[in-house]
């Protein structure tokens, strides 16, 4: 590399602190709980409502699901857990599909809404700000 380049490099390496500013206070451990359980309310409550939406357009006995419509009701699954727990028979999964690619659908929009999910509850907020610092 070039001297330029090298001082360069260095210069875009320090940190400019701007006069009147102060750094943004971290989140305190009751804050990240707080804006965890209302982001985990959310989520459930729009995936419940997704359940029961697509469980009516979806489960039609005439309706042939394929990969789409796997992908789809594989991500609202977990939503159908509370219909179920109250006596609701609830369904989850379309009997009539296309066998593998509905199949494939289902398993990976199951495992998207587990990872999004637990992304969800192990998210740190502001912990790449204070690695940052």
């Amino acid at each position: 590399m070039s001297e330029h380049a090298v001082g360069m490099a260095e210069i875009v390496e320090k940190q400019v602190a701007i006069p009147g500013t102060a750094a943004p206070a971290p989140f305190s451990k009751a804050k990240a709980i707080i804006i965890k359980i209302i982001a985990l309310t959310v989520v459930t409550l729009v995936l419940c409502f997704s359940q029961s939406w697509a469980s009516t357009r979806f489960y039609q006995p005439d309706y042939v699901a394929g990969f789409p419509t796997g992908l789809l009701e594989g991500a609202l699954m977990p939503a159908a857990l509370p219909g179920l727990l109250s006596g609701k028979d609830v369904p989850i999964y379309a009997p009539n599909n296309l066998g593998r690619p509905y199949k494939i659908g289902f398993i990976l929009g199951l495992n998207g809404c587990g990872t999004f999910f637990f992304w969800l509850v192990f998210w740190q907020p502001g912990a790449r700000r204070r690695a940052n610092q």
